[in-house]
């Protein structure tokens, strides 16, 4: 019963580093459709930044790319 699942809380704080703030990461743009796929689940929904743990202002940009993307098509 030491396995965590998605609805227990987590005794101790678990922070991983954001994708998008370590040396030689991704650039944030709707023309980069890879990079936005992998934050988009199976239905087109944006996933959260507590499962992705992206940092609050490169969500927001993420977000805004997406919308993007999916307006012009190419998502």
């Amino acid at each position: 019963m030491n396995k965590l699942s998605l609805f227990q809380k987590n005794d101790g704080k678990f922070s991983k580093k954001c994708p998008f703030s370590i040396k030689n990461a991704p650039i944030i743009d709707y023309k980069n459709v890879s990079v936005l796929k992998k934050y988009m689940s199976d239905n087109g929904k944006i996933i959260s930044s507590k499962i992705s743990s992206v940092s609050f202002g490169k969500q927001k940009k993420l977000t805004k790319e997406i919308k993007k993307a999916k307006i012009l098509g190419l998502l």
